[in-house]
């Protein structure tokens, strides 16, 4: 697979995301250009394309009591789900250096052109 020299720069931009039922909104200023893929045991079956977002360009709009905490391994990560359709939209957790970080499920932001993103392969299964 060769380099995309062409590839799109998004910077960092506002995009609205949801769950698939709309019960959980949000906003989340975000920078497309740093996607990941990880193919650790809940990202793989999740399916997820991810972004982190510092607390302070995240918003949640509505649905925070329609979010289940979802738990596992060392318990540092929020996996949050919609108690009504199922999806995840985002996590939390804190990073490295303690501060609050959200990953953001980009296949649940409105208007991304999955055609222009790059995301980076993580082995999180051998963390």
């Amino acid at each position: 697979m060769g380099y995309n020299i062409f590839k799109f720069n998004y910077l960092m931009m506002k995009y609205k995301g949801s769950c698939h039922c709309g019960a959980v909104k949000f906003e989340a200023d975000v920078d497309l250009d740093s996607t990941m893929e990880c193919n650790c045991s809940i990202c793989h079956r999740a399916g997820y394309v991810l972004t982190f977002v510092p607390e302070e360009n995240f918003e949640l709009l509505s649905g925070g009591e329609n979010l289940v905490d979802y738990q596992f391994g060392k318990k540092h990560v929020h996996h949050l789900f919609c108690e009504t359709c199922g999806i995840r939209p985002f996590g939390r957790g804190n990073n490295k250096e303690g501060k609050l970080t959200y990953a953001v499920n980009v296949r649940c932001l409105e208007d991304v052109d999955f055609d222009q993103l790059v995301p980076k392969k993580v082995d999180g299964k051998n963390f």
